[in-house]
């Protein structure tokens, strides 16, 4: 079984308008804390973020967030977190993001969490990381992409040992179960970090 001591949560800056989602959010942050799991994330006090933070808070977890410089106003830093690292640039935020956790939940969001989930398993479909990456699918929030994600295995775009790489459930318990039972799959011995 995998050890996961700190989970990377992409999610929404919005608060959104679906109350399950939030409670979704809620659950996960409290569900990190009670497992002794540090969250780690964007560093602000607004929205599905947020929500997340303040619960993994309120039950005695850890939080890191990480957030650029010219986000600092925009987000609305939360100030109570146990550490807030400050990057110059977004880059540079995903790369401390990657390097500082051993797993990662996608919660609902918009472009900005869509793109960090999709560079993390590009990264991991390249060799570059072997960490289980959660998609929570949060009253079918996702059910589309989920479908757009299939077509593009039976068109030939995408393989379907790379699409195992997502793991998905609507339950934030048996995600991050499955995530400490994921067995990544052998790097080809092709593809070395030098060459990507």
């Amino acid at each position: 079984m995998k050890v996961l001591k700190r989970i990377c949560v992409f999610c929404g800056s919005s608060e959104g308008n679906d109350p399950q989602i939030t409670a979704d959010a809620i659950q996960l942050g409290a569900t990190l804390a009670n497992q002794e799991i540090t969250l780690v994330y964007g560093a602000a006090k607004i929205g599905v973020m947020g929500q997340v933070a303040q619960q993994a808070l309120d039950h005695g977890g850890k939080v890191i967030g990480i957030i650029p410089e010219f986000l600092k106003v925009k987000e609305v830093v939360h100030l109570g977190l146990t550490e807030l690292i400050t990057t110059t640039n977004m880059h540079q935020r995903k790369l401390k993001m990657q390097e500082l956790s051993d797993g990662f939940i996608t919660l609902p969001g918009g472009f900005g969490t869509l793109e960090e989930l999709f560079e993390i398993i590009t990264w991991a479909q390249l060799g570059l990381h072997q960490k289980p990456i959660g998609l929570l699918n949060s009253n079918g929030f996702y059910d589309d992409l989920i479908e757009m994600l299939q077509k593009m295995v039976e068109k030939g775009f995408l393989k379907e040992e790379n699409l195992q790489l997502l793991l998905v459930e609507n339950d934030v318990e048996i995600l991050i179960q499955r995530m400490k039972d994921y067995e990544p799959t052998p790097v080809p011995k092709w593809l070395k970090k030098n060459r990507t």
